[in-house]
């Protein structure tokens, strides 16, 4: 039996679970949820490669990226934007963008990320 490896876990979730050299982040959101969407969109992708980091792995290695935002109409040009400028353009992950509703009125993205270890 493999094992599995989870990090930054409470008793609700774990931030990354690592098994069969698969790491799954759990939904990254800004931790300053009063800025816009570029900045929010800025601390979420440094959060994704802190976390990526730690399970050994890297943005090279991402296999699906699931994004939700709040509102697609208003920010999708400029989340996109940066994502264009931090993913790595040889390596891009199989991806999904969709709107939702959050709990929390001011987040406005969410990143989901599978990677390869």
């Amino acid at each position: 039996m493999t094992s599995i490896q989870r990090i930054q876990s409470n008793p609700r979730l774990s931030r990354v679970v690592v098994h069969n050299q698969v790491a799954w982040l759990s939904g990254i959101v800004a931790a300053d949820c009063s800025q816009d969407i570029q900045g929010q969109t800025r601390q979420v992708l440094e959060r994704v490669d802190q976390l990526l980091a730690e399970a050994g792995t890297d943005k090279s290695r991402l296999l699906s990226v699931q994004i939700w935002m709040k509102d697609m109409t208003a920010d999708f040009d400029a989340m996109n934007a940066l994502w264009s400028a931090w993913v790595d353009p040889t390596q891009t992950p199989a991806r999904a963008t969709a709107q939702v509703a959050f709990d929390d009125a001011e987040i406005r993205l969410e990143l989901i990320v599978t990677a390869a270890v």
